[in-house]
């Protein structure tokens, strides 16, 4: 049984700062694509960021562009999202999420995904 976390959210105020994590646990493979989708009330889920297992390649949405960063640990159970310099429309559930063919298939696409988190809030104030 596959799990992801995620913990690190809260309340941060507009231009700080704020680090994302997701755990992984169960059988994953090292070369699954691993990414951040975020929703806000009454809006649809959306792609944030992805990070290829394989290649180490990372693809961002144009609204994080420059201000958030995705990684990946060495042992690929641990990915992490820095968040600078953030906005009120950066507030939202934070998911990540896993999936064997996402990069190739269509990684901005939260149907590519095979595995899920709950989230974790993060809401920005003014």
């Amino acid at each position: 049984q596959v799990q992801l976390v995620e913990s690190g959210g809260g309340l941060v105020q507009v231009g700080g700062s704020l680090r994302l994590s997701c755990a992984v646990s169960g059988r994953t493979s090292s070369t699954y694509a691993m990414g951040w989708f975020r929703q806000a009330p009454g809006k649809e889920r959306e792609f944030v960021a992805v990070v290829d297992g394989r290649s180490g390649n990372t693809d961002y949405a144009d609204s994080v562009e420059g201000r958030f960063t995705i990684s990946r640990g060495d042992a690929k159970n641990t990915m992490w999202m820095q968040m600078n310099r953030v906005d009120p429309e950066d507030t939202a559930l934070y998911f990540c999420a896993a999936g064997a063919g996402a990069w190739y298939n269509g990684h901005r696409d939260e149907a590519e995904y095979d595995y899920w988190g709950r989230g974790t809030q993060v809401t920005v104030s003014t």
